[in-house]
């Protein structure tokens, strides 16, 4: 069965989520948290990259890197599908090799249990 990655829309959803917890590492914050009103069918996940990080061409690198490193995740690891999820990139992002953010992601959501 193919998961459909589904952002985040609501502006209460981005506050709720940013009071919720969060890991740290040199790539980016996640932040996550359970939401009342979410559909489990569908992995509630969204990816920041601030103004500050470069012009719209890197800021989308950076978005596609991510988006595509999930779709790897849920099909290789065990995402728990009941948080919604907030990813905001640092600029390490663009400046490291992919296969690194990949473990890195990896490691980190299998940590969320």
């Amino acid at each position: 069965m193919k998961i459909k990655i589904v952002s985040l829309s609501n502006n209460e959803d981005f506050k709720s989520i940013l009071k919720g917890k969060k890991i740290n590492n040199k790539y980016f914050t996640i932040f996550f948290k359970k939401l009342i009103n979410k559909n489990n069918n569908f992995l509630n996940i969204s990816f920041v990259a601030k103004r500050k990080l470069g012009n719209s061409v890197k800021r989308n690198k950076i978005r596609r890197r991510l988006k595509n490193i999930m779709h790897d995740a849920i099909n290789k690891i065990s995402i728990n599908f009941n948080y919604s999820y907030l990813i905001i990139a640092k600029n390490t992002v663009l400046k490291d090799e992919y296969s690194n953010i990949k473990k890195i992601t990896f490691l980190n959501f299998e940590g969320i249990k």
